[in-house]
Formats: structure tokens, C-alpha cells, sequence
């Protein structure tokens, strides 16, 4: 089961939690819903240091990511269910041609500003901990 603190909170149109990753907490916006999603952190123009966008699927799922209308140069961590992480991308800003996948179906994805996961020493087969009910507020 997943555990972590803090969700609920209401920043903007997202919903806000904290999740952490090797001893450091991260504050994310949570894209819950399909329209959320979609949105992401389009026309965004920054994204604090150890802030992120952590995007909930109801279940598992094998989309693309792409960076059409995103400014900001990210990195996209794709999670399994448990909050492993799968994959780790480097995300070009406004290039609306490059896709980026996840190797096997995920359940979460986490875009943090670009090389964050590297410059924390985070990688594929590190745990992110989750608030148990992200899961639940994603149905």
C-alpha cells in the first residue's frame, strides 16, 4: 500500500499533496481528472525547486506524454501502482513531435523541473511514497 501526508489541499484548479522520494518531500499538483491531465503545465513559465506535477490514472495505462504549449524544459518519471518508478525521461519544451512512453503500462507519471530525479540520485526502481487515497480520489 502506498502511504505518504498531505492530500487535499486545493492550489489553483489542482488539488495539492506532498509525496516523498529518498528522505525529500515534494509538493505536487495533483491532475486527477481527464481535463486535468490534458492541461498538465501547459503555459507555465516556472515550477518552484522541489515542486512538481504528479498526474493519477484510475488505472493502468500506456499513453504518451508530449510537450505541446509547455514552456518549461521538465523530466517525467513514469510509476507502477506501487509508486516504483519504471522510467525516468528528459522532456524538450514545445516540441510537439517527440512522445514519450513508459516501457510497460503505469499508474502515475511525475513531471519535476528537468534533471531533478538526477540531481536527487533518483532512479528506475526507486519508491516514491504516495498518499494511500491519491488512489482512491483518481476513481
Amino acid at each position: 500500500m502506498l502511504s505518504g501526508a498531505g492530500c487535499g489541499e486545493k492550489e489553483g484548479d489542482f488539488r495539492s499533496a506532498v509525496i516523498g522520494i529518498k528522505g525529500k518531500e515534494i509538493r505536487v499538483e495533483l491532475a486527477l481528472t481527464a481535463e486535468a491531465r490534458f492541461r498538465g503545465l501547459k503555459f507555465r513559465r516556472e515550477l518552484g525547486k522541489d515542486a512538481g506535477m504528479l498526474f493519477v490514472f484510475p488505472r493502468d495505462v500506456r499513453h504518451p506524454f508530449w510537450m505541446k504549449e509547455t514552456f518549461l524544459p521538465l523530466s517525467i518519471a513514469f510509476l507502477d501502482r506501487e509508486g516504483r518508478i519504471i522510467r525516468i525521461a528528459e522532456m524538450e519544451p514545445l516540441n510537439e513531435n517527440k512522445l514519450y512512453h513508459s516501457p510497460r503500462p503505469y499508474r502515475y507519471a511525475l513531471e519535476m523541473n528537468q534533471e531533478w530525479f538526477d540531481r536527487n540520485g533518483v532512479e528506475a526502481g526507486d519508491m516514491i511514497s504516495l498518499n494511500g487515497r491519491l488512489t482512491s480520489a483518481a476513481r
